[in-house]
């Protein structure tokens, strides 16, 4: 539900292959979404770890389009965010920021946003039912490593379950197709990860992140005799920006949804091989991500349950066995929604999780609240 906002402004001209524009006004559309998340966890490495915490976020989105004469839409996007700054302060940045331009070409956006796959790409369905999980927020709860200082992490993958770095926030042009019989064609280009905003980097090989990232996606929905059917399919790939040998980014996305009458089935599948592991490394799981998981809408209520199997090294950069990870994670979930933008939702986590040789198993208990407007 958006809040419009009409607002006059000055006459502006903007060429465009099909023709010249003519003053407008613009709709500004501001809108947002918070969450209150509380977590109950129990793990096997909690010495000095207590096992209740609250977490919270609040975004606002601001969107000024306008739609000229000859048919162009064009506008912009910010998406503020009220998050912490790392050590547990209290701070604002945006992860959107881009300017866009639409017609019958398909759309251009350019700016700070994150990849194709991670905007567009189709995953399983999610156990709460809205977002997050499988795909993050109970991984905020689960603790790596515990006072004794032993870490026991998770794979890199686990934070991304469709191409690797596709979800990076930093300034890249995309551009997507118009729909035809339900596919849409995308292709985005990133000069260097990591850089957003009004930064300029043009140093090679002074960082672990990746440059010149191109990722090209296709998607497809659809609905026949009440069955509704949604996929797509990603390829990412990038130059290592690293100053010692270190394995460029290839990685792969593939996920399908199937729905009737208020069920979903679904999955997914991402395979990165050795992308931004040291040339040379032994004993490390080539990087892959793959889940199976099922849905249930009857009325207010969505009940849901995922599996997500994930393996590979816990950071990138790394070289040996020790620094190996394999993560099984078992997810059900429920989600009532209790007046239009405003949900409450339970969710159950078992990680079964191992790196190296040691092991760090996690019950997750999660009560979520969700307000959008």
């Amino acid at each position: 539900m958006k809040r419009s906002l009409t607002l006059g402004c000055a006459a502006i001209a903007l060429a465009a292959t099909c023709g010249t524009a003519s003053a407008q006004k613009f709709d500004v559309m501001i809108g947002g979404d918070a969450y209150f998340e509380a977590g109950f966890v129990d793990q096997d490495r909690d010495q000095g770890l207590r096992t209740t915490e609250f977490r919270n976020r609040m975004r606002l989105v601001v969107t000024p389009t306008a739609k000229a004469d000859n048919g162009l839409e064009y506008g912009a996007r910010l998406r503020l965010r009220a998050v912490d700054n790392g050590t547990g302060g209290r701070t604002t940045d945006n992860d959107r920021a881009f300017i866009f331009v639409s017609g019958a070409f398909g759309t251009v956006q350019a700016g700070t946003i994150n990849g194709l796959s991670d905007e567009y790409g189709v995953i399983g369905p999610n156990p709460d039912g809205v977002q997050g999980s499988p795909d993050g927020n109970w991984a905020a709860f689960y603790a790596a490593t515990d006072r004794r200082g032993v870490s026991v992490g998770l794979p890199y993958v686990i934070g991304s379950l469709r191409t690797l770095e596709s979800g990076d926030a930093s300034t890249k042009v995309i551009y997507l197709s118009p729909s035809f019989s339900g596919f849409k064609l995308g292709a985005a280009y990133t000069p260097t990860e990591g850089s957003s905003n009004t930064n300029v980097n043009r140093v090679k090989r002074t960082s672990s992140n990746f440059r010149d990232m191109g990722e090209v996606q296709a998607t497809y929905t659809g609905e026949f005799s009440g069955v509704s059917i949604e996929g797509s399919a990603a390829y990412q790939f990038g130059k290592a920006d690293a100053p010692t040998n270190i394995e460029d980014l290839s990685s792969v996305h593939a996920g399908l949804n199937v729905g009737y009458a208020g069920f979903k089935l679904g999955g997914s599948y991402a395979y990165s091989g050795k992308s931004g592991y040291a040339k040379g490394s032994t004993g490390l799981d080539k990087q892959q991500v793959w889940l199976v998981g099922a849905q249930y809408t009857t009325g207010p209520l969505i009940l849901a349950a995922t599996y997500t199997d994930a393996r590979g090294a816990v950071g990138l950069g790394l070289t040996g066995a020790a620094n190996n990870a394999r993560t099984h994670l078992w997810q059900a979930g429920v989600t009532y929604t209790v007046a239009p933008g405003l949900t409450t939702g339970l969710e159950y986590s078992y990680v079964d999780n191992k790196q190296g040789t040691l092991n760090n198993d996690a019950n997750i208990i999660m009560w979520d609240t969700r307000f959008a407007f």
